[in-house]
C-alpha cells in the first residue's frame, strides 16, 4: 500500500504497521474470518442484491431465498472489509461449507452462497473497482462450479468476476493452480517467492544423540564403545526413533559384534542426518522483500546438489566424491543401508557442499547482507584462488576437478542474483498500469531456477511434452525402490495393485515424473514424436520388464484433470493395452483383475480395465479435508463415502469427452490394492503443510473395501533431494512432525509472525489429525509431544493464547477431538487441563474476565 501511495495512488489514512492495518479490517485482531467482528464496509439490501445480481435466482436451489445466514444480518447482505481512499481491502467470503456442511460436502456440484455473490456484485456494481488483486494461493473464486475451461455465462467464476481485471499474487511454486486461476477467472498472475529455506537442524534429545554418535566415533575401540551404544539405544527409545530404526531386543550391546554395533550407530546417524538436512521454510514470505544472501544459502546448496545434464553441469556432491575416487550414487546407497563409514562420508560431503556455497555467497554480500552487484569478482580471471575452492581445500578435498567446478559456480552465481532480485511490487505496478507483465515458468526454484526472479506472469508447460525422458529415468528408480521395499516386507511377493494419486503441480514441476511412474508400473513407455510430443505409448515386453505388470488405480486431482486430459488418455490406453495383452495372468495383474471384473460385472475386458478416475467436471477434491477442518463428521465411514462419491468419475479413452460416474468399477479396482502411493516433490510443501495430501489418500477406503479388511501399505516417494527415498506414510508423518511441528526452529520462525503464526500451528495440527482419520498414520507420541510442547509449557501456552486466542482454541479443541476419536491415548490429568483451557480461552474470546 505504501508502494501504491508513493506511485501516485490515492491511499488515505494508511495505518502505521501491518498489525494496525489488520486490526482496522478485522476490528478485533482475534476475530476469525467468518466471525461477526469483521469490519462491515457495506450493507446490501435484498432488493438491491437481486436487482444487481441477475444470476442470484440460480443460487436459491442450494441456499434458499436471500439473504441466507452467511455474510448476512438476517435483513441485509454484509460486505466485510475497509476502504482507504481508492483502495478497498476486502475479506473474500468462505466457500460456504460451514453453512450446511454435510449436504455440500456430499453434493457433486454446488454454487456460491448469496453472501459470496453479493461480495463480487459490490466490487463490480457499487464500488466500481478498476482492478481486483487476489492474494495468496488460492481463493475460492476460481474453484466455483462451471466448465473446466472456456467459461460461459452459466459458469460461476465468470458470473462473479464480471468485467473487473483480475490480478493475482501467486506462489511461484504452484503453476498448476495458477493456471486454473487464469483459465477459470481470467487472472493475470504475479509470482512471489516461497519463504527462504533453512536446514531443520537437531534439537533436545536428537541433538544429544548426535553428540553420543560423535563420542562413539572417537571411543568405539576403547572399553567405552559398548556403553555408548547402550546409551544410544536407550536415547532412541526415549525420543521415539525406535519406531523408524529396528533396534535389537537385547538390553546390552555387549552381546553384539563390533560390526553390528557399527550398523546400529550407522542407522541412527543416517536418520539424524535425514532430519537435520531436511529443508524448512522459515517463517512466511513478505511480498517485495527478497531473502538476504545468507537466507538464500540453503536454497543454493540444494540447487548445487542436483546434476543438470541438459546444462552440462555436474552436482557438487558428485564432484567432491569423484575427487576421492568414489561414486556418489554408491555412497547414497550405502548410507541408506546404514553403513557407518559411508553415512559419515556423506555427512562430510554435505558439510563441504554447504561450506563451498557459503564461501560463494559471502564473497557477494554488502554490509546489509544483500547481494551486491558491485562486488561480483571474477575469480576465474584474476589469478586469485576462488573462495569456494579454498573452502574445499581446507576440508581436505584437494583434488577437486576445477574444470567441473567452473560452470557449476558460474551457474550458482547467476542463481544467487535471481533468488535475491526483487520484482514482485514492480510486477504489480506494471499490471495496474495495464502494461505487459513478463511471463515465466512456475515450479520449484531448486529443480528449475528459470522460475526466478519472481514477479512474473506464471505459465506451466506444454502438456504434450511430458513425461520427458529425464522424468522417465527418475520414475524408474523410484518405482523399482518401491517394489523392492514392498517385496522385502511382503515375503517376496510383488504387490498386485497400487492405488496412486496424481497431482497437477508435481507433474509440472517434475516434467511428468509421477505420470511416468504409473506407466512404468504397468510396463508401458512413452514414445515421443519428432517434435518431442508424447501422444503414443508402447508396452515393454515382459522379458525386458523382468517382473509382472502391476495393476494401478489412478486418482487424479481436479486440477490434474483440467490440465492434463491428454495424459489421462495415455494412462487409460496403457492400462487397456496391458489388459488386452495375451500374457499369463501371473505376469500381468492388470489382465488378471480385468478378466475377473469383466466376468463379475458382465462387461467386456476393455470396459472392465477402467482405472483412471477423478471428480466430476468442474468439481474439485474429495472434501474430506473440509469435513476434517470443520469437525463435521461422526464416523470414518462418512469420509470414505465422500471419497468414493466424489472421486469415482471414470475417464475413458474410447469416449474422452465425458467423466462418467462409475463408482462400481472404482470400488472393485480399489478392492485389490495392496499399496497406496503418493509423491512428495517439493521441500516447501509437505504432508502436513496442506490438507490436499490426506484429502486424496485412499488408505482406509481400500481397507474398508477389501474382503480381508487388511489395510494396504501406504508409501510416499520423496524426490525433494538428489537421493530419492521411498518411505512408509507413517515414517514420513513422523519426519514431518520432527522437522516442523515439534522443531523449535520451525515454530519459533512461525510465531515471529504473531497472529498468523499461531494459525499456521493450528492448521498443521489439524492436518496431522487428517492422517489419523484417513490412514491411522500418526503415532501416539506425536500428539503427546504436541501437548507437552504447546500446552504443558505454561509460558508457551500464555504466548499462544495472547497472540491468537481463536487459533489457540482450535489447537486445544483438536487435541480433545483426537482423543475423543480414539487417535490419542493420554492421562486424565492432561485431558482435564485441556478442558479447563478450552473454557478459559472461550471466556477470553467472549470478553468475560
Amino acid at each position: 500500500m505504501r508502494t501504491l501511495q508513493n506511485n501516485g495512488y490515492d491511499v488515505q489514512e494508511l495505518p502505521d504497521s501491518p498489525k494496525a492495518l489488520m486490526e482496522a479490517v478485522i476490528h478485533d485482531a482475534q476475530a476469525q474470518y467468518h466471525s461477526p467482528e469483521l469490519n462491515i464496509a457495506y450493507r446490501m439490501s435484498v432488493e438491491q442484491y437481486e436487482r444487481l445480481t441477475p444470476y442470484s435466482e440460480r443460487l436459491e436451489e442450494n441456499w434458499g431465498k436471500p439473504p441466507g445466514h452467511l455474510n448476512s444480518d438476517g435483513q441485509n447482505l454484509l460486505i466485510y472489509g475497509k476502504q482507504f481512499g481508492n483502495v478497498f481491502i476486502g475479506v473474500q467470503p468462505t466457500f460456504g461449507y460451514e453453512g450446511d456442511p454435510m449436504r455440500l460436502l456430499f453434493s457433486r456440484s454446488a454454487s456460491p452462497h448469496h453472501g459470496f455473490a453479493a461480495y463480487y456484485t459490490y466490487l463490480n456494481q457499487i464500488w466500481h473497482a478498476d482492478a481486483v488483486l487476489h492474494f495468496g494461493t488460492h481463493g475460492s473464486l476460481e474453484f466455483m462450479p462451471g466448465k473446466q475451461m472456456g467459461m460461459s455465462g452459466e459458469c460461476y467464476p465468470d458470473n462473479l468476476i464480471g468485467n473487473i481485471p483480475n490480478l493475482y499474487y501467486y506462489a511461484a511454486n504452484n503453476p498448476s493452480e495458477a493456471t486454473i486461476a487464469k483459465r477459470r477467472s481470467y487472472a493475470a498472475t504475479i509470482s512471489y517467492l516461497t519463504p527462504p529455506a533453512e536446514n531443520a537442524g537437531l534439537y533436545k534429545g536428537l541433538q544429544e544423540l548426535s553428540e553420543l554418535i560423535g563420542s562413539y566415533q572417537t571411543l568405539k575401540d576403547s572399553g567405552r564403545g559398548i556403553q555408548i551404544v547402550d546409551t544410544i539405544m536407550d536415547k532412541c527409545r526415549l525420543v521415539n526413533l525406535d519406531k523408524d530404526i529396528e533396534l535389537p531386543e537385547t538390553n546390552s550391546a555387549s552381546s553384539l559384534s563390533a560390526d553390528e554395533r557399527d550398523h546400529i550407530v550407522g542407522l541412527v546417524y543416517r536418520k539424524l542426518m535425514e532430519i537435520e538436512s531436511r529443508l524448512l521454510p522459515c517463517g512466511l514470505h513478505v511480498i517485495g522483500k527478497p531473502p538476504t544472501a545468507e537466507e538464500a544459502i540453503a536454497t543454493l546448496v540444494n540447487i548445487a546438489s542436483l546434476d543438470r545434464e541438459e546444462e552440462e553441469i555436474v552436482s557438487l556432491p558428485r564432484i567432491i566424491a569423484n575427487s576421492i575416487g568414489r561414486d556418489i550414487d554408491q555412497i547414497y546407497q550405502n548410507s541408506d543401508r546404514g553403513i557407518l563409514e559411508d553415512v559419515e562420508l556423506l555427512q562430510n560431503i554435505t558439510l563441504a557442499t554447504r561450506a563451498a556455497v557459503s564461501a560463494l555467497v559471502k564473497a557477494q554480500i554488502d554490509a546489509d547482507g544483500r547481494v551486491s552487484m558491485i562486488s561480483k569478482l571474477n575469480f576465474f580471471n584474476i589469478g586469485k584462488k576462488a573462495p569456494w575452492l579454498e573452502a574445499l581445500h581446507q576440508l581436505g578435498y584437494n583434488k577437486v576437478d576445477q574444470d567441473a567446478l567452473k560452470p557449476l559456480f558460474e551457474y550458482l552465481e547467476f542463481c544467487l542474483e535471481q533468488v535475491c532480485a526483487d520484482n514482485e511490487l514492480g510486477g504489480l505496478l506494471k499490471a495496474l498500469e495495464g502494461e505487459y507483465v513478463l511471463p515465466g515458468p512456475g515450479g520449484d526454484p531448486i529443480r528449475n531456477p528459470g522460475v526466478l526472479p519472481t514477479g512474473k506472469n506464471i505459465h506451466a508447460l506444454d502438456p504434450q511434452s511430458i513425461p520427458t525422458m529425464a522424468a522417465v529415468k527418475s520414475a524408474k528408480i523410484v518405482v523399482d525402490r518401491l517394489l523392492d521395499r514392498q517385496k522385502f516386507d511382503n515375503g517376496g511377493q510383488y504387490p498386485e495393485t497400487i492405488a496412486c494419486v496424481l497431482w497437477g503441480t508435481d507433474n509440472i514441476k517434475t516434467y511428468g515424473e509421477s505420470l511416468a511412474q504409473i506407466m512404468w508400473m504397468v510396463g508401458a513407455k512413452p514414445v515421443p514424436d519428432a517434435l518431442g510430443r508424447v501422444n503414443k505409448l508402447e508396452l515393454i515386453s515382459l522379458e525386458e520388464l523382468g517382473r509382472p505388470r502391476i495393476d494401478v488405480v489412478v486418482n487424479c486431482s481436479g486440477v490434474f484433470r483440467d490440465l492434463f486430459i491428454n495424459q489421462m488418455n495415455l494412462l487409460d490406453q496403457a492400462v487397456k493395452m496391458a489388459a488386452e495383452a495375451n500374457e499369463p495372468i501371473e505376469m500381468n495383474f492388470v489382465r488378471k483383475h480385468a478378466l475377473e471384473q469383466a466376468q463379475e460385472m458382465g462387461l467386456s475386458v476393455r470396459q472392465a480395465a477402467t482405472r483412471v478416475f477423478s471428480n466430476a467436471s468442474g468439481s474439485y477434491s474429495s472434501n474430506i479435508n473440509l469435513a476434517v477442518e470443520n469437525s463435521s463428521w461422526e464416523e470414518e465411514k462418512e469420509l470414505q463415502d465422500m471419497y468414493l462419491n466424489r472421486k469415482g468419475f471414470a475417464f475413458d479413452s474410447d469416449n474422452p469427452g465425458v467423466m462418467k460416474d462409475n463408482r462400481r468399477i472404482f470400488e472393485a479396482s480399489l478392492k485389490t490394492a495392496d499399496v497406496t502411493f503418493q509423491n512428495l516433490d517439493s521441500s516447501e510443501i509437505s504432508l502436513t503443510d496442506v490438507s490436499h495430501y490426506f484429502d486424496s489418500d485412499p488408505t482406509k477406503v481400500v481397507a474398508s473395501l477389501r474382503d480381508d479388511g487388511k489395510k494396504p501399505t501406504a508409501f510416499i516417494a520423496d524426490t525433494t533431494t538428489a537421493n530419492a527415498q521411498v518411505r512408509t506414510l507413517s515414517e514420513t508423518v513422523r519426519l514431518d512432525a520432527r522437522t516442523k511441528l515439534l522443531n523449535p526452529k520451525w515454530y519459533e520462525g512461525m510465531l515471529s509472525h504473531g497472529y498468523e503464526g499461531v494459525r499456521e500451528l493450528s492448521k498443521r495440527l489439524v492436518n496431522t489429525m487428517g492422517w489419523s482419520a484417513t490412514a491411522d498414520a500418526v503415532d501416539n507420541w506425536v500428539y503427546e509431544d504436541v501437548n507437552t510442547t504447546f500446552i504443558q509449557d505454561e509460558e508457551m501456552c500464555k504466548r499462544l493464547m495472547n497472540m491468537n486466542p481463536n487459533s489457540f482454541r482450535k489447537m486445544v479443541g483438536t487435541l480433545l477431538e483426537v482423543n475423543g476419536r480414539g487417535y490419542w491415548e493420554t492421562s486424565e490429568e492432561n485431558l482435564e487441563r485441556l478442558q479447563e483451557l478450552y473454557q478459559e480461552v472461550e471466556d477470553r474470546i467472549e470478553g468475560i474476565e
